[in-house]
């Protein structure tokens, strides 16, 4: 019956940058850069050096994937997607929550949000949040207009900005879905 949460901007994994086998930098000991190459040379080399024949090193490191860090645990993610189905079941409209960037014109990308909820928008109600843009918006669809009144939202958003500001995005927005749910009217 909920609308799943949907969550934007987080990157797929990305490496991070590190040099492979450059071969620019010169042995430590200088007395060491001219000499030919033995087996105790590249013994004393750390892990994935080696010392080439013109006293270079050559080095190889690990690359390291870069995780996307994800804006909920999975405790809090059960807590949404329970607040959603209850929201949705307790009010007979579909909820959804958005969370990512909205661009420049926040309103305008929300309401395209709430329009992809297909067959349902009409009796829908989207919250759209962009952290890094610090915006909170509510768009209703016709039907769910007529039921939600404004003020009901405006109380909603700020319940839930009063949750962001403390670092709380789950219990902000479990928290505004509860105040959309008992001021829509049956």
């Amino acid at each position: 019956m909920g609308w799943p949460i949907m969550a934007a901007g987080m990157d797929p994994v990305k490496p991070a940058e590190v040099l492979v086998a450059t071969g620019n930098k010169q042995h430590r000991d200088p007395a060491r850069r001219d000499r030919p190459l033995r087996g105790q040379d590249q013994r004393d080399s750390p892990p994935g050096e080696a010392i080439v024949g013109t006293g270079r090193i050559s080095a190889a490191r690990m690359l390291t994937p870069v995780l996307p860090t994800l804006p909920f645990t999975k405790s809090q993610l059960a807590t949404l997607d329970d607040a959603l189905v209850r929201a949705s079941r307790r009010a007979s409209l579909h909820f959804g929550v958005y969370l990512g960037d909205l661009g420049a014109d926040t309103r305008g990308r929300a309401e395209v949000l709430h329009d992809s909820m297909g067959k349902w928008a009409d009796e829908a109600v989207l919250v759209a949040v962009s952290p890094g843009q610090q915006v909170v918006e509510v768009v209703t669809g016709c039907k769910a207009a007529h039921r939600l009144p404004d003020r009901g939202c405006k109380l909603a958003v700020e319940s839930m900005i009063a949750s962001f500001k403390q670092g709380d995005l789950a219990a902000g927005l479990a928290s505004g879905l509860r105040i959309l749910t008992d001021h829509t009217g049956s």
